[in-house]
Protein backbone atom coordinates (compact mmCIF):
# COMPACT_ATOMS: atom_id res chain seq x y z
CA UNK A 1 0.00 0.00 0.00
CA UNK A 2 1.46 3.36 -0.90
CA UNK A 3 0.75 6.85 0.37
CA UNK A 4 0.08 9.96 -1.68
CA UNK A 5 3.72 10.46 -2.66
CA UNK A 6 4.66 6.81 -3.12
CA UNK A 7 6.18 6.20 0.32
CA UNK A 8 5.55 2.61 1.43
CA UNK A 9 3.44 2.11 4.52
CA UNK A 10 2.44 -0.99 6.40
CA UNK A 11 -0.74 -1.20 8.39
CA UNK A 12 -1.04 -4.34 10.47
CA UNK A 13 -4.28 -6.26 10.41
CA UNK A 14 -5.94 -4.27 7.67
CA UNK A 15 -5.23 -5.83 4.31
CA UNK A 16 -4.22 -9.44 3.72
CA UNK A 17 -3.85 -10.78 0.22
CA UNK A 18 -6.28 -8.24 -1.17
CA UNK A 19 -8.94 -8.96 1.45
CA UNK A 20 -9.85 -6.01 3.65
CA UNK A 21 -10.23 -6.68 7.36
CA UNK A 22 -11.06 -4.60 10.40
CA UNK A 23 -8.36 -3.20 12.67
CA UNK A 24 -8.87 -6.24 14.88
CA UNK A 25 -8.37 -8.62 11.97
CA UNK A 26 -12.00 -9.61 11.35
CA UNK A 27 -13.81 -9.49 8.05
CA UNK A 28 -15.30 -6.01 7.64
CA UNK A 29 -18.43 -7.37 5.99
CA UNK A 30 -19.08 -9.65 8.99
CA UNK A 31 -18.38 -6.74 11.36
CA UNK A 32 -20.97 -4.64 9.53
CA UNK A 33 -23.60 -7.37 9.76
CA UNK A 34 -22.78 -8.07 13.43
CA UNK A 35 -23.59 -4.43 14.21
CA UNK A 36 -26.90 -4.64 12.38
CA UNK A 37 -25.71 -2.86 9.22
CA UNK A 38 -26.18 -4.11 5.71
CA UNK A 39 -23.42 -4.47 3.19
CA UNK A 40 -24.36 -2.02 0.46
CA UNK A 41 -22.70 -1.21 -2.86
CA UNK A 42 -22.36 2.40 -1.68
CA UNK A 43 -20.31 1.32 1.37
CA UNK A 44 -18.02 -0.75 -0.81
CA UNK A 45 -17.64 2.15 -3.25
CA UNK A 46 -16.71 4.57 -0.43
CA UNK A 47 -14.09 2.18 0.97
CA UNK A 48 -12.67 1.56 -2.52
CA UNK A 49 -12.52 5.32 -3.15
CA UNK A 50 -10.58 5.97 0.07
CA UNK A 51 -8.19 3.13 -0.73
CA UNK A 52 -7.66 4.41 -4.26
CA UNK A 53 -7.23 8.08 -3.41
CA UNK A 54 -4.72 7.73 -0.56
CA UNK A 55 -5.64 10.90 1.36
CA UNK A 56 -8.98 12.41 0.45
CA UNK A 57 -11.60 14.81 1.75
CA UNK A 58 -15.21 13.65 1.84
CA UNK A 59 -15.87 15.76 -1.27
CA UNK A 60 -13.07 13.97 -3.15
CA UNK A 61 -14.45 10.61 -2.02
CA UNK A 62 -17.92 11.67 -3.20
CA UNK A 63 -16.59 12.69 -6.61
CA UNK A 64 -14.82 9.32 -7.01
CA UNK A 65 -17.92 7.37 -5.92
CA UNK A 66 -20.18 9.36 -8.25
CA UNK A 67 -18.09 8.26 -11.24
CA UNK A 68 -19.65 4.82 -10.71
CA UNK A 69 -22.86 5.64 -8.85
CA UNK A 70 -24.10 9.13 -9.68
CA UNK A 71 -27.05 8.82 -7.28
CA UNK A 72 -24.89 8.65 -4.14
CA UNK A 73 -25.14 11.89 -2.16
CA UNK A 74 -22.82 13.64 0.30
CA UNK A 75 -24.73 12.56 3.40
CA UNK A 76 -24.31 8.90 2.41
CA UNK A 77 -20.56 9.42 2.02
CA UNK A 78 -20.24 11.19 5.41
CA UNK A 79 -22.28 8.52 7.22
CA UNK A 80 -20.30 5.75 5.54
CA UNK A 81 -16.96 7.34 6.40
CA UNK A 82 -18.07 7.57 10.04
CA UNK A 83 -19.07 3.91 10.04
CA UNK A 84 -15.87 2.78 8.32
CA UNK A 85 -13.84 4.75 10.86
CA UNK A 86 -15.77 3.11 13.69
CA UNK A 87 -14.84 -0.28 12.18
CA UNK A 88 -11.19 0.76 11.95
CA UNK A 89 -11.06 0.62 8.16
CA UNK A 90 -10.35 4.32 7.63
CA UNK A 91 -8.86 7.06 9.78
CA UNK A 92 -9.20 10.77 9.51
CA UNK A 93 -6.65 13.46 10.10
CA UNK A 94 -6.44 17.18 9.49
CA UNK A 95 -3.89 18.10 6.84
CA UNK A 96 -4.81 21.76 6.78
CA UNK A 97 -7.79 24.03 7.19
CA UNK A 98 -11.16 22.75 6.16
CA UNK A 99 -12.47 19.22 5.90
CA UNK A 100 -10.72 16.29 7.49
CA UNK A 101 -8.78 13.99 5.21
CA UNK A 102 -9.48 10.26 5.26
CA UNK A 103 -7.01 7.51 4.55
CA UNK A 104 -7.16 3.76 4.56
CA UNK A 105 -5.86 2.04 7.65
CA UNK A 106 -6.66 0.51 10.94
CA UNK A 107 -3.90 1.74 13.19
CA UNK A 108 -2.17 4.94 14.19
CA UNK A 109 1.25 3.71 13.14
CA UNK A 110 2.20 6.89 11.27
CA UNK A 111 1.86 10.64 11.30
CA UNK A 112 1.86 13.08 8.41
CA UNK A 113 4.11 15.84 7.14
CA UNK A 114 2.68 18.44 4.76
CA UNK A 115 4.79 20.76 2.61
CA UNK A 116 3.32 24.27 2.67
CA UNK A 117 4.99 24.97 -0.70
CA UNK A 118 3.87 22.06 -2.88
CA UNK A 119 1.27 20.35 -0.70
CA UNK A 120 3.09 17.00 -0.65
CA UNK A 121 1.76 14.70 2.08
CA UNK A 122 4.15 12.12 3.48
CA UNK A 123 3.40 9.33 5.90
CA UNK A 124 6.14 8.98 8.52
CA UNK A 125 6.37 5.95 10.81
CA UNK A 126 5.33 6.81 14.37
CA UNK A 127 8.63 5.42 15.61
CA UNK A 128 10.31 8.52 14.12
CA UNK A 129 8.62 10.61 16.85
CA UNK A 130 9.07 8.21 19.78
CA UNK A 131 11.44 10.52 21.65
CA UNK A 132 9.03 13.43 21.28
CA UNK A 133 6.08 11.30 22.36
CA UNK A 134 7.96 9.94 25.39
CA UNK A 135 9.01 13.48 26.36
CA UNK A 136 5.38 14.65 26.33
CA UNK A 137 4.34 11.63 28.38
CA UNK A 138 7.11 12.18 30.96
CA UNK A 139 6.99 15.97 31.27
CA UNK A 140 3.36 16.78 30.49
CA UNK A 141 1.58 13.55 31.47
CA UNK A 142 0.22 13.59 27.91
CA UNK A 143 -0.32 10.58 25.65
CA UNK A 144 -0.04 11.37 21.94
CA UNK A 145 -2.33 10.09 19.20
CA UNK A 146 0.09 9.88 16.29
CA UNK A 147 -2.71 9.15 13.83
CA UNK A 148 -3.89 12.73 14.23
CA UNK A 149 -0.46 14.39 14.29
CA UNK A 150 0.36 16.54 11.28
CA UNK A 151 3.59 18.50 10.98
CA UNK A 152 3.65 21.39 8.52
CA UNK A 153 6.84 22.67 6.94
CA UNK A 154 8.70 22.71 3.66
CA UNK A 155 10.32 19.98 1.56
CA UNK A 156 14.02 20.88 1.77
CA UNK A 157 15.43 19.06 -1.21
CA UNK A 158 12.71 20.02 -3.68
CA UNK A 159 12.30 23.76 -3.23
CA UNK A 160 15.72 25.26 -2.61
CA UNK A 161 15.82 28.79 -3.98
CA UNK A 162 12.13 28.90 -4.85
CA UNK A 163 9.87 31.50 -3.33
CA UNK A 164 7.29 30.04 -0.97
CA UNK A 165 3.58 30.79 -0.96
CA UNK A 166 2.57 34.35 -0.14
Amino acid sequence: MTGTRGRRRTIEGVEHGGEVTTARGGDWRAALRARGHRLTPQRELVLDAVRGLGHATPDQVLARVQRTASGVNASTVYRTLDLLEELGLVRHTHLGHGSPTYHFGGSADHFHTVCRHCGAVTEVPATEAETFSEHLRDTQAFETDMGHLTVFGRCLGRHRGEAGPA
